[in-house]
């Protein structure tokens, strides 16, 4: 399927200010039969009626562009995915996997309603994790885990490392401690137009009921809004595993897999000879060992290009590994960190590694040393 990217830009109408007046011009002068000349008031109206026609112009290519896939805005989105019954994903709240720990085992089964909240320290109640399911912990033992979500939708609820929500906002007896056993992940803010688009785009793949690896990447974006990326690939005969990526190259914690394998095992979604696994994508790690000069001549300079430098890096790490199936390429490496004004780069790591669909890359330690200044 074509990248909307790789398209040609297209233009419907291209707006000529000076062809449009000089013809206008030319068109009462020959009514009027006599010249207009510069400063004649009619000369001066029909400068302006030009612009007018102009920026009415302007007003229709845009509006024609907006037509298509590639150029729509928000609004007509939405209206080209309702047949398709695409809708943008709302914000998606962080989840975690919370442990409640009983002061003593009880002879008889415990249970703990869905809806406890549970928050961080020092949260002041504003921020917490409601548990979504009934937990019931079996006579005899002492504790058991459940899933809980944020309150507030979006980024905010993600990162919190496991014990850190530990204040049970809604008391419960026999309950002696509270905490997460998994890190806060998942959480995402409204899928953006950019991402909206490409599953409009990608929406005639859900159509086939035989399990082709474009609708079973469909259906896993639509079921978690911090998706970025996702792969399908088949390993054995009638079995399908996909391996999702989410925003900013974070690998999904179990609570998003669960959320995607729960959207594709539904019976419409999935062919029932389809066994659907999916898994967090592998990790390919590297460091980066780095050394740059800049010119003596532009030592003026020095400290706004080390800036741009460590930016470029930045950019480079994030560039890496927001993409599955994206190789480890040093040259593009090199290439940022020039444009951002250094010269004579020395790279010792990474090195060019290949990357497979379902591996991703990552970031290990970075060390990137400003070598001095030199004559070009």
């Amino acid at each position: 399927m074509t990248n909307l990217l790789d398209l040609p830009d297209i233009t419907f109408y291209q707006p000529e200010v000076k062809a449009l007046t000089d013809e206008l011009i030319a068109e009462v002068e020959r009514l009027e039969e006599r010249t207009l000349y510069p400063g004649d008031p009619i000369r001066l109206l029909l400068q302006g009626v030009a612009m007018k026609l102009v920026q009415q112009q302007v007003l229709i290519n845009q509006t024609a562009k907006a037509t298509l896939l590639r150029y729509a805005p928000l609004d007509v989105l939405r209206h080209m995915g309702a047949p398709f019954g695409v809708e943008q994903l709302p914000a998606e709240p962080a989840v975690a996997t919370i442990r409640f720990t009983l002061s003593i085992p009880i002879s008889s089964a415990t249970i703990i309603p869905a809806g406890i909240r549970i928050g961080p320290e020092g949260g002041g109640g504003e921020l917490y994790f409601s548990t979504t399911d009934i937990l019931q912990i079996p006579a005899g033992s002492q504790s058991g885990t459940v899933s809980a979500e944020c309150s507030i939708p979006g980024t905010e609820g993600n990162g919190f490392l496991p014990g850190q929500l530990n204040v049970l906002i809604d008391p419960l007896p026999f309950v002696s401690s509270v905490g997460n056993v998994t890190e806060s992940a998942g959480g995402a803010a409204a899928e953006s137009v950019d991402s909206l688009r490409e599953r409009i785009r990608q929406a005639p793949e859900s159509f086939s009921t035989a399990g082709p690896s474009g609708a079973y990447e469909f259906w896993a974006k639509s079921a978690y809004a911090a998706i970025i990326d996702v792969k399908s690939v088949s390993p054995a005969p009638m079995e399908v595993l996909v391996v999702p990526l989410l925003n900013g190259g974070v690998l999904p914690s179990q609570d998003a897999l669960d959320a995607v394998a729960h959207k594709l095992n539904d019976k419409t979604i999935r062919p029932q000879t389809d066994k659907v696994t999916v898994a967090a994508p592998s990790p390919i790690e590297y460091d980066i060992n780095l050394t740059y000069y800049i010119l003596r001549s532009r030592a003026a300079e020095s400290a706004a290009i080390q800036a741009a430098v460590n930016q470029a890096v930045e950019d480079y790490q994030l560039w890496q590994r927001i993409a599955l199936g994206r190789d480890i390429d040093p040259s593009e490496l090199i290439f940022r960190v020039r444009d951002a004004g250094a010269i004579a780069i020395a790279v010792t790591s990474p090195a060019q590694t290949p990357v497979a669909d379902t591996e991703v890359a990552q970031d290990r330690t970075v060390n990137v040393t400003f070598g001095g200044l030199r004559d070009g």
